[in-house]
């Protein structure tokens, strides 16, 4: 029998209207500002009342190295919330927005899949509320503002050779990777080379995720080095006197968006930066007002736990005060295989020893989280191609390494289908095991901090920087940011930087092309090997079959 696509199982959703749903987070109706009758921002003076609130406990899903077979994280953590509260628990999820350019890529969206969903899907996975739509017009008004000074005499000094600030757009481009820009005479500027990097990898993107209200933001927006002069001084966007504007265009994308699963419970998406090029985690003012609300958070990473998870670690945790709880790190059977070097056409036919041969990707995530301090559970999210024999070798190869893995069935059965985890989880949390603690210590200098991760979580043999680079380093720590955690700018496909070396790979460096200092978010950017901040399209894209139907209705989303 054929399975009903993700979109289709949506349209059936039951939703309710918004107002019930903040009604159980005792959010009182004037404080929802309602976008449309199933989604809703939430007002900041309703968060402020609530700061003294106890918190709740905080759960992290995180994964491990994406494949094309799939591994269903998203669908995890909705379904984990949806299975906390069929056990009793009041919980919530906070998730991250969908950005478009993967949306009409290939990577697809970002509300779950099956009956563990986050509706309203298809806004969800397109224009929602219009914070991205915000994000990058902060962003360009920033961009305009600082060829426009230069235009108008350059009060600040800038050496227009040594403009950081790249544009954004909210899609796959590849042609805008590198341009010229500000050709066509003097009455455009002076010419100079640019470039364009996807939304979810601006700077803004990343500041309006951890920033924890308007005034923080706005100070970060000001701390920002858009440029620097030819004495190599930095110039902020202080320095350009945007960070006030910009501040007032994202004063509504600063406000989580509340929308509920399929069962009717409540979730906040706010905020996407990438995982693999930024730091991968939903807003903290969304994760923060949350365990404010209910008494479970189950919150998510991007891509694997090499990058979200660390990141989500050492850096969102870090910055906001979280001390997270547990840690479920989901896996799949076609995905052993797939990393046990079985082709994808292949994944249907039963294959213990592959999936044996796979699992060592999963034992290096279970043992990477351990060294955090936070106890975890692996979730196998089941296919139906799925044999006993293969269930039980992922399940077996877990407990060698003293972890618990539990078969969840949440794609077909939503909540009822991933209960047992559920109860794990609740156990984890309130065995008071977790001693969460970042990898490396702020007084680390960020050459060894690059080091640490490289060699701790990827298991690379060693890090290639040339002398440029660790100069650069030295130079940020002499003015004042080596305190700062770094964000490590990877292919999410594997622990090494090659896409292709699937598995548990040893034996490589990492190569770091570039540094990037992002001072208002208050992290070092280090692009390692062919990592682009401007993803392409792939050779048939997503799009070409996404159209609207003779109802009007999309097809071809998911």
């Amino acid at each position: 029998m054929a399975h009903k696509s993700d979109i289709e199982i949506a349209r059936e959703a039951r939703k309710k209207p918004i107002q019930e749903i903040g009604d159980v987070l005792g959010i009182p109706n004037e404080h929802l500002l309602p976008y449309g009758h199933d989604k809703a921002k939430i007002g900041q003076a309703f968060i402020d009342s609530v700061q003294s609130r106890p918190d709740g406990k905080l759960i992290l899903v995180t994964a491990i190295n994406p494949t094309p077979a799939g591994e269903g994280k998203t669908t995890t953590t909705v379904g984990l919330g949806d299975g906390l509260n069929r056990i009793g628990k009041k919980a919530m999820i906070c998730i991250r927005e969908a950005s478009l350019g993967p949306n009409f890529g290939m990577k697809g969206g970002a509300a779950g899949g099956g009956y563990a969903q986050v509706v309203p899907m298809e806004e969800m996975n397109l224009h929602f509320t219009g914070d991205f739509h915000a994000i990058t017009s902060a962003h360009s008004l920033l961009s305009a503002m600082i060829d426009n000074h230069i235009y108008w005499g350059n009060e600040a000094e800038i050496d227009q050779r040594r403009v950081t600030w790249r544009r954004v757009v909210d899609m796959n481009d590849r042609s805008l990777r590198q341009i010229t820009s500000s050709l066509g005479g003097v009455a455009n500027g002076f010419p100079r080379e640019d470039g364009f990097d996807i939304t979810v990898a601006s700077e803004v993107m990343a500041i309006l995720c951890l920033a924890k209200n308007l005034k923080d933001l706005e100070k970060r927006l000001g701390d920002m080095i858009v440029a620097y002069r030819r004495d190599r001084s930095p110039v902020f966007c202080r320095d350009i006197k945007a960070e006030g504007a910009m501040t007032v265009l994202l004063k509504d994308a600063m406000q989580p968006n509340l929308v509920q699963t399929l069962e009717n419970n409540p979730a906040f998406v706010h905020g996407g930066p990438f995982a693999n090029i930024a730091h991968g985690c939903n807003s903290v003012i969304a994760t923060t007002t949350a365990l404010k609300l209910a008494d479970y958070v189950v919150t998510e990473a991007g891509f694997g736990a090499d990058l979200g998870a660390e990141k989500f670690m050492d850096i969102k945790c870090r910055k906001a005060g979280l001390r997270p709880d547990a840690v479920v790190i989901v896996a799949t059977v076609r995905a052993m295989k797939m990393n046990g070097g079985v082709a994808k056409a292949d994944l249907g036919t039963e294959n213990v020893q592959a999936v044996k041969d796979g699992c060592p990707n999963l034992g290096r995530h279970i043992e990477n989280m351990k060294k955090f301090g936070v106890p975890a559970v692996v979730g196998i999210n089941h296919f139906v191609t799925d044999t006993d024999a293969e269930v039980q070798a992922v399940v077996d190869y877990c407990a060698s390494l003293g972890v618990d893995a539990i078969l969840n069935k949440h794609w077909a059965e939503g909540g009822a289908g991933i209960e047992e985890t559920a109860r794990k989880v609740v156990e984890l949390c309130e065995g008071g095991s977790a001693n969460y603690a970042p990898l490396y210590g702020d007084a680390l200098p960020l050459a060894e901090k690059i080091e640490t991760v490289c060699k701790e979580i990827y298991r690379a043999d060693g890090v290639v920087m040339d002398a440029k680079i660790r100069g650069q380093l030295k130079e940020w720590e002499d003015q004042g940011y080596g305190h700062l955690p770094v964000c490590m700018a990877k292919t999410q496909y594997s622990f090494s930087t090659d896409p292709g070396q699937r598995g548990a790979p040893t034996g490589f460096d990492i190569p770091v092309r570039e540094v990037r200092l992002s001072a208002g978010a208050g992290f070092v950017v280090v692009v390692c090997g062919e990592i682009m901040t401007m993803p392409g399209l792939p050779r048939v894209p997503a799009a070409e079959s996404i159209r609207l139907n003779a109802d009007g209705l999309i097809e071809g989303l998911f």
